[in-house]
C-alpha cells in the first residue's frame, strides 16, 4: 500500500520491485487471480510471477529486460478449479453449471427446478455439500445442505438411512439425493425439504476440485 501511494503499479515486475515482494507473496497473489490488472489472465500471472526471482541487493531495483511470452488463457473449468484451490470459492461459473450437462443425463434437478414442485413429488437433486448438522435434539436426524448453480436444497436424512449409507453421507463432497419433496403447508409452502431415500456419492465428478463443508454435531 505504501508503494502504491507513490505511483500506480504498471506491471507485476514493478509491483514486486517496489513493494519488495518475495516469490511466496507473488505465487499467492497469482494463484488467487489478484494480479489480473497487471498481468492479465491467471496463467499469465503465474508465469510472470514465477519469472521474478530474488536478485542480489545491488540489483534489486533493476528491471529485467526480456521478451514477453504471451500464454493462452485457461478454460473456465480450469479457472474455477484454481479459484477453489486458492480461495475456497469462485466468482466465475458455479462448478455444477459446468457439470450440468452430465447431471442432466442422470435427470438430476436443480434447486430452482425443485422449488415450486408440489409436496410429495419424487425428485432427484444434486449439489456440493456445504453443511452437515445433526443436532442433539433431532433424535438422530442429519440435515444436509446441497448447493448448486441456482441455489440450495435442504435434505433430511433419517437415522435408518444413515445406518445404511454412512459412507455416502459423511464422505460425499458432491452428493446426489433421490427422495420425496416436502413443502410445509403451514408456512405457505415456503419451507421446503427433500426427504432422502437414497444417497449417491458423485465426488469423482469434481476431479481435484477442493471443497469443504461446515460440520455441526
Amino acid at each position: 500500500m505504501a508503494a502504491r501511494e507513490q505511483a500506480p503499479f504498471t506491471s507485476t515486475e514493478d509491483l514486486a520491485l517496489r513493494a519488495r515482494l518475495d516469490a511466496g507473496d507473488l505465487k499467492a497473489l497469482a494463484g488467487a487471480d489478484a494480479l489480473i490488472s497487471l498481468s492479465g489472465h491467471r496463467r499469465q500471472q503465474v508465469w510472470d510471477a514465477s519469472a521474478l526471482k530474488p536478485a542480489p541487493p545491488l540489483l534489486q531495483a533493476v528491471p529485467v529486460d526480456e521478451d514477453v511470452l504471451e500464454l493462452p488463457a485457461a478454460a473456465e473449468a480450469e479457472e474455477v478449479f484454481f479459484d477453489y484451490a486458492a480461495l475456497g470459492l469462485t466468482l466465475r461459473s458455479h462448478p455444477l453449471a459446468i457439470l450440468r450437462a452430465q447431471l442432466a443425463k442422470q435427470k438430476l434437478q436443480t434447486a430452482a427446478q425443485l422449488r415450486d414442485l408440489p409436496s410429495g413429488r419424487l425428485v432427484r437433486a444434486c449439489g456440493i455439500v456445504v453443511m452437515r448438522q445433526r443436532p442433539q435434539t433431532a433424535k438422530g436426524v442429519t440435515f444436509v445442505t446441497l448447493e448448486d448453480e441456482t441455489g440450495s436444497v435442504n435434505v433430511i436424512v433419517w437415522k435408518s438411512l444413515q445406518e445404511k449409507q454412512r459412507s455416502e453421507l459423511l464422505r460425499s463432497r458432491l452428493m446426489a439425493v433421490y427422495g420425496v419433496w416436502q413443502r410445509d403447508v403451514d408456512s405457505g409452502g415456503e419451507v421446503r425439504h427433500l426427504i432422502a431415500k437414497r444417497l449417491v456419492d458423485l465426488t469423482p465428478l469434481l476431479g481435484g476440485l477442493s471443497t469443504a463443508s461446515r460440520e455441526f454435531h
